[in-house]
């Protein structure tokens, strides 16, 4: 149990980091045995059970800063660089602008991150870019794809129709069609499709959840092209399954953002005037199809995010719980839509891993 001594110590070394967090090794090395040589001299010269209390008190102090003043020069340094970065360009093969779709004269393109080593299937990651489904291309996001590069996955980096092509619900039919695809061509990738894991931020996190989560037969899977023999002789539409969806601050309630306080201009824009902007609205809200049986989700969400509102992550949430999802919040304090620090970043990757585990897609 720690002592009084050590308790006090503590404290008293927090009031102090600041000052101290610069300081050279050497001069901090000094400054712990002039402590430690001061305590000894105390205890010499007055013996007896207070001046022995002091004298821990001291030595204890001491011994706290040192520890507190190398941690903190320590991180000072500028650290070595992970390893795998240096070799990465030799583990990958990009290939850059496939087409997995034509919708409206359009060529929907995908890129593909594939590990050279190819001696069995690998886990994949696919990535819908955020924007609000008005903005945003896919490659401004190429460095949200390294913490699943350096675990050795297939990475898929996927574009979508945008508000100024076609409005709603083109997006979710694009995402629903690029996810056939891979599974598709699972095989000519050497992909897992047992460990397939959708993520995106904002609409990109939507996109990924509605892409996850509607059932077979909806409404958005009819223009995804198909083989042949499929086109020709069959009207069925292949049930797409996902492993897990990583969530960071998706819009989980589109209804709610084209009508009252809630409302955005964005969400207004993606589903312009028509007359059943409300019932599709609806339609397209990861929230309705809350069911069992859905894979597992995890969302990364901003407490005081005032683009795609906190409240709709803890209400679906609530709404996973009960219908008994395995489904994780991770709830970032005091911040809004982004714009996370390092340390922030570093924790949630750490419990997005711990959450893969626990659920059979990271060994």
């Amino acid at each position: 149990m720690m002592s009084r001594t050590l308790s006090s110590a503590l404290n008293w070394s927090s009031s102090w980091r600041l000052q101290f967090r610069f300081a050279p090794l050497r001069e901090i090395l000094i400054a712990a045995k002039w402590i430690s040589r001061k305590g000894a001299k105390t205890y010499e010269r007055r013996k007896g059970k207070i001046s022995h209390y002091r004298t821990l008190y001291l030595v204890e102090r001491g011994l706290i800063l040192l520890l507190i003043c190398a941690s903190s020069f320590a991180q000072t340094q500028s650290p070595d660089p992970e390893p795998w970065v240096d070799y990465a360009s030799e583990d990958y093969d990009i290939l850059p602008n496939i087409t997995y779709s034509i919708a409206n004269n359009s060529e929907l393109k995908l890129d593909l991150y594939l590990p050279r080593d190819g001696s069995k299937p690998k886990p994949t990651l696919i990535l819908f870019h955020g924007g609000g489904w008005v903005d945003g291309q896919k490659e401004r996001n190429v460095l949200q794809l390294l913490p699943y590069l350096s675990m050795n996955w297939t990475v898929i980096n996927v574009e979508y129709r945008l508000a100024r092509n076609s409005q709603a619900p083109a997006a979710v039919e694009d995402c629903r069609c690029a996810l056939r695809w891979v599974i598709y061509h699972a095989k000519d990738y050497n992909l897992d499709t047992s460990k397939i894991v959708l993520t995106g931020g904002s609409a990109g996190g939507h996109l990924a959840l509605i892409t996850g989560m509607l059932p077979a037969a909806n409404l958005f899977d009819r223009q995804c092209p198909t083989d042949s023999s499929t086109r020709w002789n069959q009207a069925t539409e292949p049930q797409l399954k996902v492993a897990a969806i990583i969530n960071w601050y998706g819009i989980t309630d589109v209804a709610e953002l084209i009508d009252g306080p809630n409302a955005k201009h964005y969400a207004i824009e993606w589903l312009g005037s028509r007359d059943n902007r409300a019932e599709l609205a609806r339609q397209l809200s990861p929230i309705t199809y809350v069911r069992a049986g859905l894979p597992p989700i995890i969302t990364i969400h901003g407490e005081q995010d005032d683009v795609a509102p906190y409240s709709q992550a803890v209400r679906f949430h609530a709404a996973l719980d009960k219908a008994g999802v395995p489904n994780q919040l991770v709830t970032i304090k005091g911040r809004k839509h982004d714009g996370f620090n390092r340390q922030e970043l570093v924790s949630t990757y750490a419990a997005i891993r711990e959450f893969l585990r626990k659920n059979g897609v990271l060994r």
